[in-house]
């Protein structure tokens, strides 16, 4: 397979900041998906419900599932909000519908708390920080692998700025907060771009090594009566 014949699915991302990184890399069968519109028009988003697609045979899914819900620096609010609890389960359920995926799978959200996880069960893969890779913040991000080696740092720098804690209340707090840097975007497509053609490459030599059954003609032969 090309880089092109990979289907790549960037679940819950309306920056299109992934997928347009896999784009950058070649791979142009990446998608993303969101309620909402895509805030990129570089490549194909579908908008609607990520149920309705998950299910079209993709080679990697890379999701970024809403954390309000789930996040250990929320959970206070699951006893003081009517209904909270109810929500979280959902959230839970939802997170784990890309777990279930029989593909490379990862899924991306902060640190969760421990209502989410009896639910959800997994315990995170890795927890990465966007100064691993040229970002001089901090802003944890764990990451829960399928397949996937974990993601490793490329560009460490100086600086550990809170800058996404400190926003201050708004309409787009929820949607800054969210977004994938550029810098852990691109780590994500040269090295999972890159995981992708290698399994493609080592099922592609392992199919090659099968012996070939010969079919059996019924006619005995000279070296079979010996």
């Amino acid at each position: 397979m090309r880089k092109k014949d990979f289907k790549i699915l960037l679940a819950c991302e309306e920056s299109g900041t992934v997928r347009d990184a896999f784009l950058a890399e070649g791979f142009t069968g990446a998608v993303s998906c969101d309620l909402q519109p895509s805030a990129s028009d570089k490549g194909n988003h579908y908008q609607g419900r990520v149920e309705d697609i998950i299910g079209e045979g993709w080679d990697l899914i890379i999701a970024h599932p809403p954390c309000t819900y789930l996040c250990n620096s929320g959970v206070r609010w699951l006893f003081e909000e009517p209904g909270r609890m109810a929500k979280m389960r959902d959230a839970a359920n939802f997170f784990k519908l890309f777990l279930r995926q029989p593909c490379l799978v990862c899924v991306e959200n902060p640190i969760p708390h421990g209502y989410a996880m009896v639910i959800i069960k997994k315990h995170y893969s890795q927890k990465i920080q966007p100064w691993q890779f040229g970002h001089g913040e901090t802003k944890a991000t764990c990451l829960w692998l399928v397949g996937l080696p974990p993601l490793q740092p490329t560009d460490i720098v100086s600086g550990r700025e809170q800058r996404i804690w400190k926003m201050p209340p708004s309409e787009e707090r929820s949607v800054l907060r969210s977004k994938t840097y550029p810098g852990v975007a691109h780590a994500m497509a040269v090295q999972w771009g890159g995981a992708l053609l290698a399994l493609e490459a080592c099922q592609t030599a392992a199919n090659k090594r099968k012996p070939k059954r010969l079919k059996h003609s019924g006619k005995r032969t000279a070296s079979a009566v010996r």
